[in-house]
């Protein structure tokens, strides 16, 4: 996200630069707190500002994505009864409690992919369920009480996110119901963290096509392709509260994002900025 706003930092610069004069307004916003939900963004539609067009300048490796899917992060607890290990059968692993769980909610992700938007059809899970982080236990020699799980419901373009939370705990308590253990000890499901919507540009806007012209008049040789993206962002606050047509072009690829080794091409940046300054022009126009 440094490489995508110091581009849109650079298309300003370059406009300004050549004393060009623009028929509107042109307003670089830099917000924080995307990954938490989206405070900053909350912040700047709270604050008033609107707009005739909006990009993000998420790494889409130069891509369009006028769309994406949703986010939600949930924490499970699985309880089960401590005992000595030496003594196993007289507890109850919540390890071993949790993988029922493990197997309903595999199941609940293949599910939810039977019928996938044709925008998000490259992506072998357009949605992905994960589990990121699982803790249990205090002793190698006892058998664990409780296992917490972390992790990530993916929204399907279009899906109210009450329906997606609604799926996800039908699953768990269905797999509680099937074991004894778990029937008389349900999985607790809490929903916190980041909670992304799905979100998507109106099929009216030509926000696409206008993006598509300024990337080809900002790199010929460099072809793109229009996607939905299987992850949530700020998008879906711009276009559900803000009424602002919105879309997603920027440079360096997400499959590095929060990974040790996050790099961008500065080529990549330099097209992004050529790219953003066309737009800015071809929306805003220009005044003598």
């Amino acid at each position: 996200m440094k490489a995508g706003l110091i581009a849109a930092h650079w298309a300003v610069q370059a406009i300004r630069s050549a004393g060009i004069r623009l028929g509107g307004d042109l307003l670089l916003a830099s917000v924080q707190g995307e990954e938490d939900g989206g405070l900053g963004t909350y912040a700047l539609l709270q604050r008033g500002w609107r707009a005739d067009a909006c990009v993000i300048p998420e790494p889409t490796n130069l891509d369009v994505v006028p769309a994406n899917g949703g986010a939600l992060t949930f924490r499970l607890l699985v309880h089960g009864h401590a005992t000595h290990a030496s003594r196993r059968t007289e507890g109850v692993s919540a390890i071993d409690k949790f993988w029922p769980i493990w197997q309903a909610l595999s199941e609940l992700e293949q599910c939810r992919h039977e019928h996938v938007d044709p925008l998000a059809a490259r992506w072998k899970l357009a949605h992905p369920l994960s589990i990121g982080t699982i803790r249990a236990g205090d002793w190698a020699s006892s058998v664990p009480d409780l296992l917490v799980a972390e992790g990530r419901l993916g929204v399907a373009l279009d899906e109210p996110v009450e329906q997606a939370r609604a799926q996800f705990e039908a699953a768990v308590a269905e797999a509680c119901q099937a074991d004894d253990w778990l029937r008389q000890h349900p999985v607790e499901v809490e929903w916190w963290g980041g909670q992304f919507a799905s979100g998507r540009l109106p099929a009216e806007s030509d926000l696409v096509q206008r993006m598509s012209r300024a990337h080809a008049g900002a790199s010929e040789q460099r072809q793109h392709e229009v996607w939905a993206a299987p992850y949530g962002s700020d998008l879906r606050l711009l276009i559900g509260l803000g009424g602002i047509p919105t879309l997603q072009y920027g440079p360096g690829d997400v499959a590095l994002a929060h990974g040790p080794d996050e790099l961008v091409p500065v080529a990549d940046v330099a097209i992004t900025a050529r790219a953003l300054a066309l737009l800015a022009l071809d929306v805003c126009g220009v005044t003598n």
